[in-house]
């Protein structure tokens, strides 16, 4: 019988070896030694240039940075550097230094449309390459990428789960196909909003459908609860996901609304849209408005979700469906939806049965009709928890159909 890892296994790692941001760079310098640490990123190409050639480099790790020549690189390997340079005649960065914002994933939209937004030329270009099956430079690129976004992921949420817990965090889970303005899309709205506003981090799959409602209603939590119900109306005149440059463009109105502009991103040479190096230190405001996305270009025919606050996008579905669950430490909401909802649901429930990430929150269903007669998960999955090796684990489930009543349960 499979046992916990231990704790330190699933614990967010710290990591004070690591320079994200130019300024803590260039604060570093003043040392004269970058020794043992990893610069993660960095345009070190761009005024002003740093003279690396007096400073202690022996064991440092310079990935994906841009240098003002290959000479500096090369100088800085022959000096005990090991340099991972970024991949050339790629559309996205090898090494982001942070999560995506809306912003950069909906870049180009403005000129192009849809199909000249950042995140759908990335998509493209993973079509074009092999899809889930790259040749070897691209899987290594895509690699070293997904990589980046998991130090990312851990940087933006240490300051959240040290302040609130990981009992904090919920994800919220659901159909993609779900439309604008019906009844289950408020009701995961509402849900996202009521969350937010009790200092719960919400988590969703990045998608359209259940997991926009759920960052919409996250994201608008600073707002009275009119205003959402606004929100959604001003949205349902794109309900379907699939008319894309429509989709879009009311979720960017939306956002222009309530004073958020996206479609600015930073475009850096060679058309990569990277992100932009910000100031170190902790910005929780995008926890509190809009959550936190997890999507992956194996879906990119669909449109971005435009209301999460950050969004830790992967080409590896894999690795952003297990990061969801481990997340979502504080329960999980599982509105209706088909196969890909079923399959999370009983990947997370291995979890808890395990004990795989520690202990597991509420399993709040919603529509109590839907998930007994239509999908009858709930008549496998309640013998199933009350088996665990940890004891009955079957009181976790809750079947509801109140969103404030699945509130009450998620922050009790």
């Amino acid at each position: 019988m499979p046992t916990p890892p231990p704790a330190d296994i699933i614990e967010p790692h710290t990591a004070p070896a690591e320079i994200e941001t130019r300024a803590a760079f260039d604060e570093r310098l003043t040392t004269g030694s970058l020794t043992g640490l990893t610069v993660q990123g960095l345009r070190l190409d761009v005024d002003p240039v740093p003279d690396l050639t007096r400073i202690e480099v022996a064991g440092t790790l310079f990935i994906g940075c841009k240098f003002a020549s290959r000479e500096v690189g090369a100088d800085l390997v022959r000096r005990g550097a090991n340099v991972v340079p970024p991949f050339s005649d790629l559309p996205y960065p090898t090494q982001p230094s942070h999560l995506y914002t809306p912003e950069e994933l909906a870049a180009g939209f403005a000129e192009g449309g849809f199909a000249g937004m950042y995140d759908t030329r990335v998509y493209e270009h993973f079509r074009a390459h092999g899809g889930a099956l790259p040749e070897v430079k691209e899987a290594l690129a895509q690699r070293l990428h997904d990589h980046g976004v998991d130090n990312a992921l851990a940087d933006a949420t240490r300051s959240w789960l040290a302040t609130h817990g990981p009992q904090s965090v919920v994800g919220i889970m659901g159909g993609h196909a779900v439309p604008r303005g019906s009844v289950p899309y408020r009701m995961a709205a509402t849900l996202g909003w009521e969350l937010a506003r009790a200092d719960r981090l919400v988590v969703t799959g990045g998608g359209p459908g259940v997991m926009e409602a759920a960052n919409l209603g996250a994201y608008l939590a600073p707002h009275p609860v009119e205003e959402l119900t606004t929100a959604i109306d001003l949205l349902a005149g794109a309900p379907d996901f699939t008319d894309h440059d429509r989709y879009t463009a009311a979720a960017l109105a939306v956002r222009e609304r309530y004073g958020h502009r996206a479609g600015v991103g930073a475009q850096p040479a060679g058309g990569a849209v990277a992100p932009r190096q910000r100031p170190a230190g902790p910005d929780l405001d995008w926890a509190r408005s809009g959550g936190l996305a997890i999507p992956t270009w194996l879906y990119g025919h669909e449109p971005a979700n435009l209301f999460a606050g950050r969004i830790a996008k992967y080409f590896s579905n894999a690795i952003r469906e297990d990061t969801i669950l481990r997340l979502s430490r504080g329960g999980i909401v599982f509105a209706p939806g088909r196969a890909g909802t079923v399959q999370e649901v009983f990947q997370a429930a291995t979890k808890t049965f395990y004990g795989t990430d520690g202990d597991s929150g509420a399993y709040v269903f919603l529509d109590r009709t839907y998930w007994t007669r239509e999908l009858p998960v709930e008549a496998l999955l309640r013998p199933l928890l009350a088996a665990s090796p940890f004891g009955d684990l079957a009181k976790t489930i809750h079947l509801t159909d109140d969103v404030h009543e699945a509130v009450r349960v998620l922050t009790r």
